[in-house]
């Protein structure tokens, strides 16, 4: 039950929207999985839940808000879609990010209200990025945009600039200049449609455009969502459903040793270690989310979250395997939730900002070099 500052006044992420889009994202779970994507009344509802604009600036009607709020929201979703939580995390964050638009970019956007479901696929930069007139040409295709059926606006990265002076370039695309293409074929995550778009000599103009490197700087006088980094936020918010997953699978597990004629030998040790991986994942979560939204934003701060969250996607995904291979035969099911689980986590887990490798060594850095200074970039 969502219970992180729940009253926020106007972010619509409240306990009962994010449960009334819990109850659709269950009822249609095994449908979106089968057709790879959420459905209409699912997508439907993450706009209703106001996901979109989150991070949205007040300016423009958003709520600005904070990520403990959206943390502890997704991971209530992921309980019933992983899918679908996924989708709600993204079309948040993508919010944030086209803050950092010139003004006249961000007026296209949300001038007719900040609810917009915005896709992306930004990093790593693919497609062409050609300069015409006071804007760019785009052409290619891009993978991985997840929601990008449902989504208004999508946000796409390509190369621009001289070969020794390379910008990592973000564009603002309306979701009807481009083509989705059916490539969405993945073991897990299979309901957050998570597919590829191409362009074909799509103009953008200047104005919907920014360098990625943007997102290094706090903005000026902004809410304290954009004052932070992205590195310090990127791994936390593709995290954010893995408790949710895991609780998921935990009480399935329980149910279903409850109703074993033959009781499985080391219940209790399974039961004690998920429940506390789980638990340890929400803790460190929350103390990552309460760092951005609070705290001094510092290189040891920024290392810290990126450590926290891989660690918490990393004791998910453990949790959900130990139950997952504790249930034995019948979780094998295509049926089954607990392989569903175990499909979500595992793909969760393996994204990369989430690598845990990567994670230590920014931390080892941070520490070991005694940067606990403010954040330079």
């Amino acid at each position: 039950m969502l219970n992180h500052r729940d009253e926020e006044i106007g972010s619509g992420l409240t306990g009962p929207a994010v449960a009334e889009l819990a109850g659709l994202a269950r009822r249609d779970a095994v449908r979106a999985e089968a057709g790879r994507r959420l459905t209409e009344e699912v997508a439907a509802g993450i706009r209703r839940a106001h996901f979109p604009r989150h991070f949205v600036p007040s300016r423009w009607g958003g709520t600005a808000g904070e990520f403990g709020v959206l943390v502890t929201a997704v991971a209530e979703l992921a309980e019933s879609c992983a899918g679908a939580a996924w989708c709600a995390a993204l079309y948040a964050s993508h919010g944030r990010l086209a803050a950092y638009l010139p003004p006249e970019g961000q007026r296209d956007l949300w001038g007719d209200g900040p609810d917009v479901r915005i896709a992306a696929s930004v990093v790593p930069p693919q497609g062409r990025a050609e300069r015409l007139g006071d804007g760019w040409q785009l052409d290619g295709v891009w993978r991985l945009a997840s929601g990008a059926d449902h989504a208004e606006w999508i946000l796409l990265a390509a190369w621009t600039g001289s070969e020794d002076a390379r910008e990592h370039r973000v564009l603002a695309v309306p979701r009807a200049d481009l083509t989705v293409l059916d490539t969405w074929h993945s073991a897990g995550l299979r309901a957050s449609g998570s597919t590829s778009v191409s362009a074909e000599a799509v103009h953008v103009p200047g104005h919907r455009t920014l360098v990625l490197d943007t997102l290094l700087a706090p903005q000026e006088g902004a809410a304290r969502c954009h004052t932070v980094p992205y590195p310090m936020v990127a791994a936390l918010l593709f995290a954010a459903p893995l408790p949710g997953i895991a609780r998921a699978a935990l009480r399935e597990w329980t149910a279903g040793a409850r109703r074993a004629a033959v009781p499985h030998p080391a219940a209790h040790t399974v039961l004690a270690g998920a429940s506390a991986r789980i638990r340890m994942a929400e803790l460190l979560l929350d103390g990552a989310a309460g760092r951005a939204d609070r705290g001094e934003v510092t290189a040891l701060a920024v290392a810290e979250n990126r450590r926290d969250a891989a660690t918490a996607a990393a004791v998910c995904r453990e949790a959900v395997d130990t139950l997952f291979l504790a249930a034995g035969v019948g979780a094998q099911d295509p049926a089954s939730l607990l392989q569903r689980a175990w499909r979500d986590a595992t793909a969760v887990a393996a994204h990369r900002t989430l690598d845990a490798d990567a994670a230590a060594r920014g931390y080892a850095q941070a520490v070991l070099a005694a940067q606990d200074g403010p954040w330079r970039g």
